[in-house]
Parts: structure tokens; C-alpha cells; sequence
């Protein structure tokens, strides 16, 4: 492929995903359980004529907390001279719907977050040397099923750098040693500041982040693991079930942190196999898993569907 075509590819728009075309607003919010909360979410709305799309809501009532989702819209600024034309200023922007939700959220101890639906989420992916979850992902985003924009893609290796490249997107070589490992973080970081980005995914990137890198991306950095952890650890972990007669094979997608493969959970795939299973069909299987695994918690993630409270999750779909 030369690089005309590489370049062209570049400037071709990927699909925008169904999820992002609908446009508007979603807010998302946790706080003390208590009445009127609702009414002054759905309030808020109406002194500015907005439309709620979508609302999802949990009570959790062993602990006494409420969560919620609300995708809405408002309508653009009428205004006129004629008597029969409403002369309003709804807020429109971010920024405004932020500050001017401030006060409820202060009124009801909220922690929120308020974002546009139509804009999908600037990503950063890491990957190693098997390529299952990368691909899908670029797939995926290619075709606008997942409201992301994958805007750099970073490797300890340069297996796949033709496969990044044809997507269009920059690929990054950053090798690590136990000697250069504190310069590949800081290229990384580099590279999430350069690239503005909201989410990094390690889509089988098989090294360890340091608990420094970790507390930099906390709450903003995903990774895919085999759901074997902590029976079969290191190499062949297929090989390793296999040996063991495993009856179902799975994975679970989850935020980074310090403890490693403990994050709080994101989402969860699991798949029955037979003792006619190779190993490599087990492993085949475990592919497909952390595929689906990862890509809905990119999903939910990028669709602000995900709340994290303590070491749990909440997901609001």
C-alpha cells in the first residue's frame, strides 16, 4: 500500500455511530437518595423547554443512593418581532448547561457530568501482539458503530503498524524495557495530552503500568483480561484450562488501577465450551469474549452509561 493510500483513507469520514446522530445532551449524576430528585432534574429541563430522549435511573437501596441518565435536547433560540413569536435564550452550549445545573447539583450533593451526545470520544489505543481486540475496535469505529474517534494507536511493537496505518490513524512504536519503562510512560503521556485524549483502552497491551501512570489515568483507562485470572496466570492460559477440563471460557473488561486486573467492572462475557474443545478452540472462544467484553465497555463508557461508585459500577442502559 503506499502512502497516497494511506493518506487518502485518512481524510475519508467514518460512519457516525447511531448513537451520537441522535445529537442533544447527556447527563448523568449519583447522589444521596431522597425525594424531589426527579422533579428537579425534569424542572431544570423544562424552564428550558428540553426534551427528554432517554432516562434511566437506579435506587440502590442497600446503601441509599440514586443514579441517573438523562439524554435530552433543546431547541435552538426563537426570537422576533411579531407578538406570536416566543423570544427565548435557552442555554445551548455545554459549558452553560454546566454551570447553570451547578445549583441543583449543589442543592442535592450530586456529583454530575454533562456532556454533548454528538460528539464521539477522542481514543487512545494500546496494544501488544495479538491483534483480535485492536482490529474489532477499528472495525467498529470505522463504521460508526461505537461513538469513538480513535485518534492514535500506541504498540510496544510494530506487528501491527500496516493495519493502523490503513485505517488512517498515526501509529506510535513506543518499545519498553524495565530500563526505558519511566520514558515510555512519559511518551505516552505525551501523547494523551498532545492527542486531547478522554479514554485510553489497552486492547491486550501486555505490560504493567506503573501506579504513577495508573493515578494519571484513573477513571479514563480501560483493559480486557481473560476471565481465568487468578487460576491460570502468565503464559498459554488456554493451555493451562484446557489441562483443567474448564467448562466455560470468558473475559472482563474493566477501569485500570493500582491493583492489578481489580478494577471496578465494567462489563462481563462468558461462553460455554465441551471437552471437545482443542485448546485452540478455547482460545478462538476467549477471543470473540474479550472482543465483545471490551468493545460494550467502550461503549458504555463513551455513551456516559457508566458510573463508578467505590469499587463498583453502574451501568445505565
Amino acid at each position: 500500500m503506499t502512502d497516497l493510500d494511506v493518506e487518502d483513507r485518512a481524510k475519508q469520514p467514518a460512519a457516525r455511530s447511531r448513537s451520537t446522530a441522535a445529537g442533544g445532551y447527556v447527563l448523568t449524576l449519583d447522589c444521596p437518595e431522597r425525594p424531589g430528585i426527579i422533579n428537579a432534574v425534569s424542572g431544570f429541563l423544562l424552564e428550558r423547554d428540553g426534551d427528554i430522549r432517554e432516562l434511566k435511573q437506579f435506587d440502590d437501596q442497600r446503601h441509599g443512593h440514586c443514579f441517573l441518565r438523562v439524554h435530552f435536547s433543546v431547541p435552538p433560540a426563537a426570537r422576533g418581532e411579531s407578538a406570536d413569536v416566543r423570544i427565548a435564550d435557552p442555554v445551548e452550549t455545554v459549558d452553560e448547561l454546566t454551570t447553570a445545573f451547578g445549583e441543583v447539583a449543589e442543592r442535592f450533593d450530586m456529583r454530575f457530568a454533562l456532556r454533548s451526545a454528538a460528539e464521539p470520544r477522542r481514543v487512545l489505543i494500546m496494544v501488544s501482539k495479538l491483534a483480535h481486540c485492536l482490529n474489532d475496535l477499528l472495525f467498529r469505529a470505522r463504521l460508526g458503530e461505537l461513538p469513538i474517534d480513535v485518534v492514535a494507536v500506541v504498540s510496544n511493537h510494530r506487528e501491527h503498524e500496516s493495519l493502523v496505518q490503513w485505517h488512517g490513524i498515526p501509529f506510535h512504536h513506543v518499545p519498553v524495557t524495565p530500563e526505558t519503562k519511566q520514558a515510555a510512560e512519559a511518551e505516552l503521556m505525551r501523547l494523551v495530552l498532545e492527542h486531547d485524549v478522554e479514554l485510553v483502552v489497552l486492547a491486550r497491551y501486555m505490560q504493567i503500568l506503573s501506579d504513577h501512570l495508573v493515578g494519571e489515568l484513573n477513571g479514563r483507562a480501560i483493559n480486557i483480561h481473560h476471565s481465568f485470572l487468578p487460576s491460570f496466570k502468565g503464559a498459554r492460559p488456554y493451555h493451562q484450562a484446557y489441562d483443567r477440563g474448564v467448562k466455560t471460557v470468558g473475559a472482563t473488561a474493566h477501569y485500570v488501577s493500582a491493583n492489578l486486573d481489580e478494577g471496578p467492572i465494567i462489563s462481563q462475557q462468558v461462553r460455554e465450551v465441551g471437552h471437545a474443545d482443542t485448546p485452540e478452540d478455547l482460545a478462538a472462544a476467549g477471543r470473540d469474549t474479550e472482543c465483545k467484553a471490551l468493545r460494550n465497555a467502550v461503549r458504555w463508557h463513551c455513551e456516559n452509561r457508566v458510573i463508578q461508585h467505590g469499587n463498583r459500577t453502574v451501568i445505565l442502559y
